[in-house]
This record gives structure tokens, C-alpha cells and sequence, in this order.
């Protein structure tokens, strides 16, 4: 099942929800916020293999960070997480071993404690990920003819590619947890400064959903976690309908660019080129107080296909923008703003066999699959036009519908190998949104 199903089911879910809040007096708590934190996760069958050469295992430890959003309706919270998970890398010979995983969880908690400063919530995370295992050298930073010549550098595993696109996203995972919070005021201002602190476990229930090339690495997808981090919040005694909310919303977009200086150099090479334009998806979570806005955006770009009889590539971008804007008209349920983003991108060219054996004959063999990659600065202004449907009669939540458009513009740097890829990073877009809004 593809990301907006999903996220279509959840909004049905939110309206049932709303709903049965309908005749309730409404006490209502928007969040987003930022984290980070470490977990463990031992994983048995490849250090096992390692151990039966007489090597040493993996460190058994990996560092998150991510962004998430929560809404409390009197004591039900609802919430989202989008979060990276990377391992600890591990030497052997001349070679790096790394793991990491991205999850995005949907999660359902019933605060503890009433409406105040302080919250104790506990909450179930229900959702789906990605998963990266790779095993290359040290320095991967090559020139482009060298590499397109001689493109297995070790190998490289990956389930639910979300290089190829977010949609493939997949297989179920879930976490449960609580969460300490505590709100702290800003002066002159209707937010407030939340600091949160979690701990839990997350698990992948559903045994060997994660195997590759004949090993599982479900416990890379389990373990115990401490997380903390800081977010913006609007506390109940300072939440006006229309004068405050923070929403959160699910795009698709259309970039209007091409890697046509890559493509170039693949057919030179009698590899096949890149076809038609990245798809784009992508998360954004918007605050407004009085006409002021601020939040984040999350892209994922995406291109992907066969690049000859035996071997597949991606091109794929992720862009990370801390937005501010004004609102410049509301007309009941009709506004339109400008929004100005600065943030990071990166840019990952990757060239792997379709068909690699099992292990242990992988890791003997080990050169089938290499990458390049890039990061860099992007900035984007942007206008945009959003229509919200109010939910319920007591206007629990709004349906926010919306359509942007906008340049983005990569500062010098972005490159793979000696050619420049500025020109593929920067150009204009459209995006067509849904979400909801307390």
C-alpha cells in the first residue's frame, strides 16, 4: 500500500475521533518538534557469520534524529514521527560496514496528566520503514568516468528502496513508549518552548520481514531508546481558533527539472539514462500565529530504472527546509502566503546489480554495487493557496487542502564526481497537499 492510503486512513481515523469529541468541552494542544537519541540493536545472524571468520561483530548501537508532530484533543493524542536511525560504522579490512533505517510512525497516547505545563503521555506507534545495508570503502568520493567504468565498490542491500521513491516505503513496525514534556513560555508570544523526553522500545513484529540476501535484520529495527528534544507548542490557555494552529500535511510534487549532464555521461557509457522528471514526496508541518509563519518541510526526490541487462540505478535527493512566512490574505476559509525556506539537501547516485547471491557467498565476494553522493545548501521561496474544511460543528479540526508554487536554488557544491549537479538541484515546482489542522 503506497504513503497516501495510509495517511488517508489515518485522517478517517482523526474524523471518527473528532466526532466523538463533538459534544465534549474541547481542550486542544498542537506540537511539533524536533529529537534526538540512541538505541541498540544486536544484529545476531551477521555477527554470528562474522564470528564464525573469526572477526568481530558490529557495534551494537545506532543514534536517531527526526522531526514529529502531536495534537492532544482533552487526553487523546494523536502524533506522527519521521525519524533516521544510523548504526555505528565498523572497520574491516579497507572496508566500512553501515547500517540505517528510516521509519515513519503513526502514533495513538492517552495523556496522564491534565491540561498544564507538565504532560505524561503513553503512546503506541504504528507504521512502516527502509532499510540500507551496505559494505564499501572508506572514501567513496570518485570521478564519474572512473566509477561508471568500474562501478562495484562493495555492496550495498536495501528493502523498501526509498531511493527509488517514497511510496516504497513498507513492512510493519511499531513502538511503544512514554513521553515526559514540559512546557516552557516565551515571552510576548502565544507558543510555547516544549522540551520532551521519551523512552520505550520499538520492534518489527512480524518475524523475518526484514530479510535480505538470506539473513534477517529485524533486530536492526528493534530495541530499547531513550530520545529528547524541543519543539514549539500551543498550550490550550493560549490556543485561539483562526489566531493560532499548527498543522501537518502529506504533498506530492512535480519538479521541473532533469539530470540532462548526467544522462549525458550514462550514454557515453552505454548505460540507459534517467527517464522523465524526480516524483516528490514529502511532509510539511506549518505554524500560524496571527498571520506569522514557521515550520519544516521534508522532500524526498526521486529517479530510478534500469541502467543495462544486469544492472539498476537511483538518483535521489532528500531536502530538509526550516520555513518562515506571512499569510498575506484570509478570506474565511480561503489564504494565501509566501513562505522563504533555507535548509540541506543531499544527492545519492547509486549503480548495484539486480541479482547478488546469499550470504555468506556476498560477503566473500562482496563487489557488485557502488554510489556516489553530495550535499549542500538549498534555499526556496514559495507562494501558496490553501482551502480548510472544517471537520465537525464545534470545529474540532480543519482538512486542509493546498497547492504551492515555488524555486528552489542549490548553493555551489552539489556534484557527483567532476560534474556539476546545480543545475538538476535548482528549478521551479508545484505541490498539491492534504492535511489537517487543529
Amino acid at each position: 500500500m503506497s504513503s497516501y492510503p495510509r495517511i488517508f486512513l489515518c485522517l478517517l481515523l482523526i474524523g471518527f475521533f473528532g466526532n466523538s469529541f463533538s459534544q465534549e468541552l474541547i481542550n486542544k494542544r498542537p506540537t511539533f518538534y524536533a529529537y534526538t537519541g540512541f538505541s541498540g540493536a544486536n544484529l545476531t545472524q551477521f555477527n554470528q557469520m562474522l564470528k564464525e571468520r573469526g572477526l568481530s561483530p558490529l557495534r551494537n548501537r545506532y543514534s536517531s534524529f527526526g522531526l514529529g508532530y502531536q495534537t492532544r484533543i482533552n487526553d487523546f493524542v494523536l502524533g506522527f514521527d519521521l525519524g533516521q536511525h544510523t548504526g555505528k560504522a565498523s572497520q574491516l579490512d579497507d572496508m566500512e560496514i553501515r547500517y540505517r533505517t528510516t521509519r515513519a510512525l503513526f502514533n495513538v497516547g492517552y495523556s496522564m496528566t491534565e491540561e498544564g505545563r507538565f504532560q505524561l503521555i503513553h503512546y503506541l506507534g504504528l507504521g512502516f520503514g527502509f532499510m540500507n545495508f551496505q559494505m564499501l570503502p572508506e572514501g567513496q568520493d570518485r570521478n564519474l568516468e572512473l566509477f561508471l567504468l568500474d562501478p562495484q565498490q562493495g555492496f550495498i542491500l536495501r528493502k523498501n528502496d526509498i531511493h527509488q521513491g517514497t511510496s516504497q516505503f513498507g513492512n510493519f513496525l511499531t513502538e511503544i513508549g512514554f513521553q515526559l514534556s514540559y512546557d516552557f513560555p516565551i515571552p510576548g508570544r502565544k507558543e510555547a518552548l516544549q522540551v520532551i523526553a521519551r523512552g520505550g522500545y520499538s520492534f518489527s513484529p512480524i518475524e523475518n520481514s526484514w530479510n535480505m540476501n538470506g539473513i534477517a535484520f529485524d533486530n536492526a529495527q528493534s530495541g530499547a531508546f531513550i530520545r529528547v528534544g524541543a519543539g514549539i507548542s500551543l498550550p490550550d490557555r493560549n490556543f485561539f481558533y483562526k489566531d493560532a494552529s499548527i498543522g501537518i500535511s502529506l504533498f506530492r510534487g512535480v519538479h521541473f527539472t532533469q539530470p540532462d549532464e548526467l544522462n549525458t555521461y550514462l550514454k557515453s557509457f552505454d548505460y540507459q539514462p534517467l527517464e522523465g522528471k524526480p516524483s516528490n514526496w514529502g511532509l510539511r508541518i506549518l505554524g500560524d500565529t496571527e498571520g506569522i509563519l514557521y515550520g519544516v518541510d521534508i522532500f524526498n526526490l526521486a529517479m530510478s530504472g534500469q541502467a543495462s541487462n544486469f544492472q539498476e540505478h537511483s538518483l535521489n535527493s532528500v531536502r530538509v527546509y526550516a520555513n518562515g512566512g506571512l499569510k498575506l490574505i484570509q478570506f474565511e476559509n480561503f489564504a494565501l502566503g509566501l513562505l522563504g525556506g533555507v535548509g540541506y539537501g543531499n544527492l545519492r547516485y547509486t549503480l548495484s546489480e539486480v541479482d547478488k547471491p546469499d550470504f555468506p557467498e556476498l560477503f566473500e565476494k562482496r563487489y557488485f554495487d557502488g554510489y556516489l553522493r553530495s550535499s549542500g545548501v538549498m534555499f526556496k521561496p514559495e507562494m501558496f493557496f490553501e482551502y480548510g474544511l472544517p471537520m465537525t460543528k464545534r470545529k474540532l479540526f480543519d482538512l486542509v487542502f493546498t497547492a504551492s508554487a515555488g524555486y528552489e536554488l542549490a548553493f555551489p557544491g552539489y556534484s557527483l564526481g567532476e560534474i556539476s549537479m546545480n543545475q538538476y538541484m535548482s528549478g521551479s515546482y508545484l505541490l498539491f497537499g492534504i492535511g489537517v489542522r487543529p
